[in-house]
């Protein structure tokens, strides 16, 4: 139970990190979307610019079956090898933005 704790905390301590380095555009708020309970961390944009309505999640993380999956990465930033010097084991972080049958060809876990 420890480690999945130390996870939780290492994606929100990242999540933090990358949204408040990020410079948003005027009228677009960054939200973040922590939901310790099911496991579900999302970096979301969110507001207009000009007339086009903005609404984009940035980066998507799981906690599930005691991995950590990187669902989405819309940041020039390496999520997993941040979490890997935060001390979580490659083979505990699976890359679901990665086709299943490409998983094992990764540095990281599989599902």
């Amino acid at each position: 139970m420890e480690k999945l704790s130390d996870y939780k905390h290492a994606v929100q301590h990242l999540l933090l990190q990358y949204s408040q380095a990020d410079s948003s555009e005027e009228g677009v708020k960054t939200q973040l979307m922590f939901d310790d309970e099911r496991g579900h961390y999302q970096w979301m944009d969110i507001g207009w610019k000009g007339s086009t309505r903005i609404h984009r999640c940035i980066v998507h993380f799981d906690i599930q079956d005691g991995k950590v999956w990187l669902q989405q990465n819309l940041t020039e930033q390496n999520p997993a090898e941040d979490l890997v010097s935060m001390g979580v084991p490659r083979e505990d972080i699976v890359l679901g933005l990665q086709p299943p049958y490409k998983r094992p060809y990764t540095d990281y876990g599989v599902a």
